[in-house]
């Protein structure tokens, strides 16, 4: 089963009665456990393709295909309960909450799931520890530095072990040797299974994928194998 499909997919925005051709046709295919990159220029339609595989919007025209599902046909609460089991996000901007702790941030999908609260402590603790910030468990995001708040959303991410990780310029915040540690903690999750879709401006972060694919005023210009 492929991980992700997506036929002819266009997203239209309008700016009044100005449209905006943010994705023209785009079809591209995933396969399980693979590590694909997305490149482009600011405007390219990268990040709202991603945000369609996420089933965070739907397209003007297209299917979007997760595991099998036909995105574009669920209903808001399916597509919740779709994400909360097989996709894990992570972001440029970390967005993790500034009132919690590390612990209490990557423990929040967990609430959402019927795990016992010394299962959820034992599990994001674990995680935070491989992730090497166990003497920063209690720290809120405003005490921990870019890397350290990146890894706190990554093990978010995966700590329901979805099937599927979509990243939107996970290393735009960081410098070039935090960016290197962040991307070799991607690889390795890959290396164990995991299936990553990242967005990314970074040659040197897109060439961690066995695939890039190149977009261009919202359509696929070329694709690469690694």
């Amino acid at each position: 089963m492929l991980a992700v499909q997506t036929e002819n997919l266009e997203m239209t925005f309008y700016m009044g009665d100005i449209a905006v051709y943010a994705l023209r046709g785009v079809s591209m295919n995933m396969g399980e456990g693979e590590f694909v990159s997305i490149v482009g220029t600011s405007g390219s339609g990268k990040s709202t393709l991603l945000n369609l595989v996420g089933g965070l919007m739907k397209p003007t025209a297209g299917k979007v295909h997760v595991k099998g599902k036909d995105l574009t046909t669920m209903n808001e609460n399916n597509l919740a309960l779709f994400r909360r089991q097989y996709i894990g996000f992570v972001f440029q901007s970390f967005n993790l909450i500034n009132t919690l702790t590390a612990v209490e941030n990557v423990e929040l999908p967990l609430l959402f799931s019927n795990v016992s609260s010394a299962e959820r402590d034992r599990k994001v603790k674990s995680l935070l520890t491989e992730f090497g910030l166990e003497d920063r468990l209690d720290h809120k995001p405003t005490e921990l530095s870019g890397g350290q708040q990146q890894r706190v959303s990554l093990a978010r991410a995966i700590i329901n072990n979805p099937e599927i990780i979509l990243a939107d310029e996970p290393t735009g915040n960081l410098d070039s040797k935090t960016s290197e540690e962040i991307m070799e903690v991607l690889y390795n999750l890959n290396r164990e299974g995991q299936t990553f879709l990242v967005v990314t401006h970074d040659m040197s972060v897109a060439h961690y994928g066995s695939r890039i694919i190149y977009l261009s005023d919202g359509r696929i210009t070329k694709i690469e194998e690694v």
